[in-house]
């Protein structure tokens, strides 16, 4: 008996991972972004050395996940999210002096690829697994819509719509999303876990700078005050750094296109496990616990 007990206690794991295969829940959390708005006194640096904590926004979304293998799933996940930046923040002359800033609400349809590298599936050994951890790795593919926008003589202005820089970005455009995350499932059905997010894009223009100020002015005086914005900058300010104030000019630099911009989140989830049946249940050396009721039909006699 003790031995079969042992045995039991063996397989348990192996009904448990495939019984539950589906999840499907939301996340809350925060978001930022590294572009050409930010950083302290030096140029454009990569990661989170050009963050701006004070620019922090939200993100929220839905997803789903499938177990494929005891060590892989996937995830399909849906974003909205917020990004800002405001040069007023840089202790840069070169980006103080350029006084922009943007906001940009993104869709993003992100499918991924988990890696488990840690998992314990009993936690507190109580030997009925129920409650489990797991923490992994995860890449994958994104494509977002995006639309920045700048406060321009007190009202919100839709950038791409006036080409800054002379170019007309798309408004859809593709990332490479990757991070690690873990989660903790409670009672098999309910699970709470956390995520770090790095989405590298295809794109330099979340904020609307990447390159240099047109070479030619734009014809309608409007135009031209929302691409070159140092004139709104108080008159002591600027005389306080006129090399700065003159840098920008027309056909002068306005961004660094050599760094594509990228997006961080962290995000806290909830989600909540379906149940189904175990491929082990389904196998054929196993239809004995499936096995049919037989119907026994009686046929009366004609005569």
């Amino acid at each position: 008996m003790p031995s079969l007990r042992l045995l039991i206690l063996f397989f348990i794991p192996f009904f448990m991972t495939s019984q539950w295969l589906w999840d499907y829940g939301g996340h809350l959390g925060a978001s930022n972004y590294l572009g050409d708005i930010g950083g302290k006194e030096k140029t454009r640096r990569d990661f989170v050395a050009d963050i701006k904590m004070a620019k922090t926004r939200w993100n929220a979304g839905l997803f789903v996940r499938y177990k494929w293998l005891p060590k892989i799933s996937f995830k399909l996940a849906f974003d909205y999210l917020r990004i800002e930046g405001d040069d007023a923040l840089s202790t840069n002359p070169g980006r103080r002096f350029r006084n922009f800033n943007f906001k940009n609400d993104i869709f993003a349809l992100s499918p991924t690829t988990e890696i488990f590298f840690y998992e314990d599936p009993d936690l507190g050994n109580t030997y009925r697994y129920r409650n489990s951890f797991r923490a992994y790795i995860f890449g994958g593919l994104s494509v977002f819509y995006h639309s920045p926008r700048t406060l321009y003589r007190g009202e919100m202005v839709r950038l791409r719509d006036y080409a800054n820089e002379g170019y007309e970005y798309k408004r859809f455009v593709f990332a490479l999303p990757s991070g690690v995350g873990f989660y903790f499932t409670f009672n098999k059905k309910h699970r709470i876990g956390y995520e770090f997010s790095y989405f590298k894009t295809f794109t330099d223009y979340l904020d609307d700078i990447s390159k240099n100020y047109p070479s030619t002015p734009p014809s309608d005086p409007y135009s031209q005050g929302l691409v070159l914005r140092k004139d709104e900058l108080p008159p002591d300010l600027i005389a306080s750094n006129l090399g700065a104030y003159y840098s920008h000019s027309w056909g002068q630099k306005r961004g660094d296109p050599k760094h594509k911009d990228a997006i961080l989140l962290m995000n806290i989830s909830y989600s909540y496990v379906i149940r189904g049946k175990s491929s082990f249940y389904r196998a054929k050396g196993f239809r004995f616990f499936n096995k049919k009721k037989r119907v026994v039909r009686r046929v009366r006699a004609k005569f």
